[in-house]
């Protein structure tokens, strides 16, 4: 994200100098107010463009019209937002990022008074969020830089009906969209940059906000007894750690809140070794953890009312002569033991102790975990939603409301006896994989079997935050999926 990249928000007025963006229904008018500004002859202009241009003013549509001679501006964006329906249901950041893809980090003002829709100053907020987050492009190790890509810099002003106001509510989201990038730029690192170490560094930073950071080593974890956690890590020679992480931002006696991800450096599959191909991509395993971290930047930058815990596992997956076999049997932090049938179904071993450790320690109001943990949650929900189990009701009904606030939707899947009896050993309390069918939910029985009680939710994030669909404010390969849901979970029910 340009550094040199500036939001801004003033009153209705002065059109100011470059890009000017304005805003139709399906009948190609602006609104009164601003077709009075802009005046009649651009008015015109525009239904004229549109019938040679076949322009419909349909919502996320756009058309951009070249040094207009009815407006003293360089170009001429008109942005459509449909009818009736589609002015019910807009995506604000969306509405951003289509914005910020047609200027390009030119000088450009967006006239934020849309026919038939009231913008708030929370929606002009995440207008200017989206726009931002647009923005992002990871090409830190190419050495020529592709310059039609690039990120010049430049001002973009919303002309919103309370800029105070507006001003008041991107501020919280600044933090947002920082936590976005840092989730974003740990997903996209290389593995050879990115180890267990390294990043457990990324989340020491967070240390200039205030929050406490604490790391385990590998010789403090063989002492607490993550076993399960060290098991995973001990065919690599780069060593495992576990970052904990903890903002105050409650009163002293509120339980905190507690958010556990997988980070799973880079996954081989250990001796059951991955097809070479797409192997690369394993570089994201950790983007559960990547999104904690994020998440941890926005709440403290934000200086969220809330007691919070992260807590994120941090190895590397890797077959050599030291490393993990199919057979082996391994004890846990809990003391339940784990059968390995498959050393690539690896995550839950991870998140089973680090789960554990963080009921057990900090006493959590609830905890929710985040994995790219199966391939088979991608068969079920494809790209399009994360999958959530839950063991409480009131927490997956919280988390799918703020999905569907934020459009990282999720899709509650079961859980059940019948998934327990799958993960059934002969040999030990459970094993780590039940076999092809039901995989995702049997993954998600052996992670419950080590919550305790606490109210608790799993989020699959495979198909959502590594290779993730592309969309207005996202053109990268990770999304950063995961950090606005939660900061608005946070934001809406946990604070104060």
């Amino acid at each position: 994200m340009a550094d040199s990249f500036k939001i801004d928000f003033q009153a209705h007025g002065a059109l100011g100098t470059g890009d000017l963006i304005v805003f139709v229904g399906e009948d190609l008018k602006p609104t009164p107010a601003v077709a009075k500004q802009i005046g009649p002859k651009a008015v015109q202009l525009i239904a004229k463009a549109a019938a040679a241009e076949n322009f419909k003013g349909k919502a996320k549509s756009a058309m951009v019209i070249t040094a207009p001679s009815a407006v003293a501006v360089d170009r001429l964006v008109v942005v459509g937002v449909g009818g009736e329906k589609d002015r019910a249901n807009v995506d604000w950041a969306q509405l951003g990022g289509l914005i910020s893809g047609k200027v390009n980090g030119k000088a450009a003002v967006a006239m934020l008074d849309l026919p038939g829709i009231e913008v708030s100053a929370d929606a002009a907020a995440d207008v200017a969020l989206g726009a931002q987050l647009r923005r992002y492009s990871f090409d830190h190790y190419k050495t020529k830089k592709d310059d039609a890509k690039a990120n010049t810099g430049g001002k973009l002003s919303f002309s919103v009906a309370d800029p105070a106001a507006a001003k008041k509510a991107y501020k919280a989201r600044e933090g947002v969209a920082a936590g976005i990038t840092i989730a974003r730029d740990l997903v996209n690192e290389p593995p050879n940059v990115l180890g267990p170490r390294e990043f457990a560094a990324r989340a020491e930073a967070l240390t200039k906000l205030g929050v406490e950071v604490e790391i385990l080593d590998d010789k403090a974890m063989q002492k607490l007894g993550m076993r399960a956690l060290l098991g995973v890590g001990q065919g690599s020679v780069r060593g495992s750690r576990v970052a904990i992480m903890r903002w105050n931002g409650g009163k002293a006696s509120d339980k905190p809140i507690a958010f556990v991800g997988k980070g799973v450096v880079f996954d081989s599959g250990g001796i059951s070794i991955k097809p070479a191909q797409g192997m690369e991509d394993m570089k994201g395993d950790m983007a559960g953890a990547a999104c904690v971290v994020g998440l941890m930047h926005a709440l403290a930058s934000r200086k969220a009312k809330a007691n919070v815990v992260g807590a994120i596992g941090l190895v590397e997956n890797m077959p050599d002569g030291n490393a993990q076999r199919p057979g082996d049997i391994v004890t846990t932090l809990s003391g339940q033991t784990i059968e390995i049938i498959n050393t690539d179904a690896e995550g839950r071993l991870v998140l089973a102790d680090v789960l554990w450790y963080v009921q057990d320690r900090f006493k959590p109001k609830f905890m929710i975990d985040l994995a790219t943990l199966t391939g088979a949650i991608l068969v079920a929900l494809a790209q399009e939603y994360a999958g959530l189990f839950s063991n409480n009701d009131e927490l997956a009904q919280r988390i799918t409301k703020a999905g569907l606030e934020t459009g990282e939707r999720v899709w509650r899947m079961p859980l059940g006896p019948e998934f327990d009896k799958l993960i059934e050993s002969k040999f030990a309390d459970m094993k780590n994989s039940g076999g092809r069918h039901g995989g995702s939910s049997t993954a998600a029985a052996l992670l419950q079997r080590f919550v305790n009680d606490v109210p608790w939710a799993h989020l699959d994030i495979a198909g959502t935050a590594m290779g993730s669909p592309q969309n207005e404010i996202n053109k990268g390969w990770s999304s950063g999926w995961g950090v606005r849901l939660l900061d608005r979970l946070v934001r809406d029910h946990y604070e104060g």
